[in-house]
């Protein structure tokens, strides 16, 4: 039996792996998180509280378990309270990551560590795995110091950078673009939606699958892991108005600069998927298809 450790099994990208690895037959699982559990089934895997920040926790845990696969979904991700919470966001992002890569080589555990778009400013994606890096806020700065660190010091690693990430879950924390669109248009309120900013939506199961394929095949690397379809954010909510049958009349379209965020956020991203494609298998769902599958699980 391979026994694979997640982190952040409580979060969205998480609880999407519980599902997947729930209904592998020769996979061992440690679920962690800080605090209580909050998936809903308690039988079938071992779940450990775990604080990453804490390096004692880490070593402990890893070293108990003796994970052959660690998968890193914990971070801090709100890209504003990165920039406003510096310190935190390097506890997090960074320093926890250090823990986890000193951790894994103790055990000889393969680590994937999870990244993000925010490394890249945005001037012109989709991008390639192996295109250059240039952050623009600290959310991205900071994920881009981790993807150095488990490079340079990890002696088995992976990392599955991704774009904005969707779905739902029990018990969520936060909301994300596709429900938080939703959820306004039934409102029937005018909303503000940017114009300048485009990205590749990515469903959560899409993630998770993709993160499995690296595990299942022990594909070391950098992996772009995310939708197949480019759109800029007010296209994003404007499909989520035509699939529910919403009216799109009361959004307002806007430019970034009007929002006077904290953070700058690049304005084209999105990811090439031919690596993963041939490399991995990694064959993602089509936007529409993947509204269709949030909505079967509301």
């Amino acid at each position: 039996m391979k026994r694979v450790l997640l982190t952040g099994s409580n979060g969205l990208l998480g609880q999407k792996l519980m599902d997947l690895y729930l209904g592998i037959d020769d996979i061992e699982l440690i679920a962690t998180a800080r605090g209580d559990n909050r998936y809903p089934r308690i039988e079938g895997y071992t779940y450990a509280s775990l604080d990453i920040t804490n390096e004692k926790e880490v070593q402990s845990v890893i070293a108990k378990y003796a994970p052959d696969c660690i998968i890193n979904t914990a971070a801090m991700t709100n890209v504003d309270s990165c920039e406003t919470d510096k310190e935190g966001c390097d506890k997090l992002n960074v320093d926890a990551v250090a823990y986890l890569v000193a951790a894994a080589n103790e055990v000889e555990a393969h680590l994937i560590h999870l990244s993000t778009d925010f490394i890249f400013d945005g001037k012109k994606g989709p991008y390639k795995e192996d295109d250059e890096p240039n952050p623009l806020s600290y959310y991205g700065h900071s994920k881009l110091l981790a993807e150095n660190m488990v490079r340079q010091y990890c002696h088995k690693w992976s990392i599955a950078r991704t774009v904005l990430v969707y779905g739902v879950v029990h018990d969520m924390s936060r909301s994300n673009i596709v429900l938080w669109a939703k959820g306004a248009l039934e409102k029937a309120q005018p909303i503000n939606v940017v114009n300048d900013q485009f990205r590749s939506p990515t469903l959560a199961e899409d993630l998770a699958k993709g993160c499995q394929l690296i595990e299942n095949k022990q594909a070391e690397g950098i992996f772009n892991i995310s939708g197949k379809d480019q759109m800029s954010i007010l296209e994003i909510v404007e499909r989520v108005a035509d699939y529910f049958e919403l009216d799109k009349s009361i959004i307002n379209v806007i430019s970034s600069k009007s929002l006077n965020q904290a953070a700058v956020r690049p304005p084209i991203t999105g990811f090439d998927l031919s690596k993963s494609s041939r490399v991995l298998g990694y064959t993602p769902h089509s936007f529409e298809e993947g509204i269709g599958v949030l909505m079967g699980q509301l």
